[in-house]
């Protein structure tokens, strides 16, 4: 007796999970910029050729980070930071996020992006700083982790102009859950925060929906076609199938 067996599998990549994801180190890859100096296209671009740099911050709570930061020796002595900081204030005027990449279509994305707009208010017509922020992620109202330090930038006054832009890829370690942002500024060589914005503040940083790439699968499409003479080929397909399935429901 002839058998006679065609089977074909497309898949746009082979669906993993990871053996323990609640023991897994969340990571993830940000790269950060002026908001006028790109386009979500370039940013995308450079933030999946670009190296991640290591963090000793990333993961800690905000707790953490400000007392790491208090504890820290300043480049300036007490006397010359009052007279600095008493001519000017900060504030952060607006902030939000966008959802961009979500390959497995579930409504949870890997991919997002925060903009925010810091403003400078000068009592002495210096009407410009240097800082940089310190960004976090709180799973479902939890503690506030550590996820991305910008590099330094400038603002200037209230000019709608300068705002700054985070784009992020959650690697690792991040269930499929709702998460909020927090956003702290710092001035350049002061250990102290002089700004914050979060989802306190706008519903723009509240409750993203986010997932690590370990849970973020590219689009599968699985085709088979069969023909079978006999019993044989029945059995083969049957197992094929049920092997499909498996690999496409392992995961959560």
């Amino acid at each position: 007796m002839t058998h006679t067996i065609t089977t074909i599998a497309i898949l746009s990549v082979l669906l993993t999970l990871p053996v323990n994801a609640a023991s897994q180190t969340a990571a993830s890859k940000s790269i950060s910029a002026s908001k006028a100096t790109w386009d979500t296209s370039t940013a995308l671009s450079q933030l999946k050729d670009g190296e991640q740099l290591e963090n000793p911050l990333v993961g800690l709570s905000r707790e953490q980070v400000k007392q790491q930061k208090s504890a820290k020796k300043l480049l300036t002595t007490n006397n010359q930071k009052s007279a600095l900081r008493a001519y000017h204030s900060f504030s952060i005027y607006q902030g939000y996020a966008q959802l961009i990449e979500d390959y497995d279509q579930d409504g949870f994305f890997q991919t997002f992006s925060v903009t925010f707009d810091a403003d400078v208010y000068s009592y002495d017509h210096i009407n410009s700083a240097k800082v940089y922020a310190e960004l976090y992620l709180s799973k479902n109202g939890g503690d506030w982790i550590h996820y991305y330090t910008t590099e330094d930038f400038i603002i200037y006054g209230e000019n709608e102009n300068d705002e700054y832009e985070v784009y992020t890829t959650l690697n690792q370690g991040y269930i499929p859950e709702y998460y909020d942002v927090l956003i702290d500024l710092y001035e350049v060589g002061y250990p102290d925060i002089v700004a914050t914005y979060s989802a306190n503040d706008t519903n723009d940083l509240y409750a993203l929906p986010l997932e690590s790439t370990d849970y973020d699968p590219d689009y599968v499409e699985v085709v088979y076609e069969s023909e079978s003479h006999g019993h044989g080929g029945s059995i083969y397909t049957l197992l094929a199938l049920l092997a499909t399935i498996g690999l496409l429901k392992i995961r959560r």
